[in-house]
């Protein structure tokens, strides 16, 4: 099993806003910072994207900093440690992520769990939904992507998985629009509850 790990496991929506101060500034801020994310391809410092983000949505560049300083604070959404715990010792446990090695490795420390695998796009030197970081997390598991899934937290995830093969569990938890164009998952829900009967093959 692959993850999403920012959205699809952790609420990094509310520290986003906690840090701008408001839920409008968040949300714009963080929109900002997907779109030259989905757009730049080819891996560019995730620090600096975030730092660009606020500077073209009107806040003091110094929000970059705080959300950095505050990194160990993104909670973990209701759901998703039961939802690990339930597949230890049933499936190999990965991670792939758009930020840097570092932000990852905090990242996915706020959940605990042994992972077998933690990519990001700083490792795999390109950011989701390109196809290269979720191939060389399937190449660290020695893994076929017709033996894996994916959890996406995104749509854009789609684009990536359907690339590469991966059936994709959409864990929409914000209710977030679905991306132009973007295949179908094979199951998109708001909570993780689904997840392992849809695993199971007894979706609900």
């Amino acid at each position: 099993m692959l993850f999403d790990l920012l959205t699809a496991l952790l609420d990094s929506w509310t520290l986003w806003n906690r840090v701008a101060g408001s839920e409008a500034a968040g949300r714009a801020w963080r929109a900002e910072y997907l779109r030259l994310t989905y757009g730049c391809g080819s891996y560019v410092p995730y620090e600096d994207l975030v730092r660009t983000a606020a500077r073209t949505t009107g806040l003091s560049e110094t929000v970059a900093d705080a959300l950095e300083t505050r990194w160990h604070e993104l909670p973990v959404w209701s759901g998703a440690q039961a939802a690990l715990d339930a597949l230890r010792g049933r499936t190999k446990l990965a991670v792939v992520t758009n930020c840097s090695v570092r932000l990852g490795a905090q990242a996915a420390a706020r959940l605990n769990t042994r992972w077998d695998c933690i990519v990001t796009a700083e490792e795999a030197g390109f950011y989701k939904p390109d196809p290269r970081p979720y191939r060389l997390a399937l190449a660290k598991l020695g893994i076929e992507p017709r033996d894996a899934a994916f959890v996406a937290g995104s749509g854009y995830d789609l684009f990536g998985t359907s690339a590469v093969g991966l059936r994709t569990y959409w864990h929409n938890r914000v209710g977030l629009a679905r991306p132009d164009g973007v295949p179908a998952a094979a199951l998109e829900r708001p909570t993780l509850e689904g997840l392992l009967p849809w695993l199971e093959g007894h979706p609900t």
